[in-house]
């Protein structure tokens, strides 16, 4: 795989997921502050910026899968532990909206 595609790859799915956890802490600020439709809002925004972040990974996959190795760097693991955190921060921030909303709701 050529250097600059690999770097454009590990830089999207460190930028995207990166924003995907900014998303969701805002998100929870929100929520716990009471307003649950703008923090659901937020939660749609990580999640496009998560298809993004996918789409990053989804390229250096490809790349695999057609037989070109891609060269595992230190840059590239910090990149899927990005992405990783940013899927299950997003989770629990889903989740976090929802004890949020039925405890305001009461």
């Amino acid at each position: 795989m050529e250097e600059a595609v690999l770097m454009e790859s590990i830089m999207g799915l460190i930028v995207h997921s990166g924003n995907t956890r900014s998303e969701c802490m805002e998100a929870i600020q929100l929520a716990k502050s009471g307003q649950i439709q703008e923090a659901k809002e937020k939660i749609q925004l990580a999640n496009d910026a998560l298809i993004e972040a996918h789409h990053s990974q989804t390229a250096l996959l490809s790349q695999e899968a057609r037989g070109e190795k891609v060269e595992v760097s230190m840059l590239l693991i910090h990149a899927q532990d990005h992405l990783m955190n940013a899927i299950t921060f997003r989770d629990l921030a889903t989740e976090m909206i929802e004890l949020y909303e039925r405890i305001k709701g009461e």
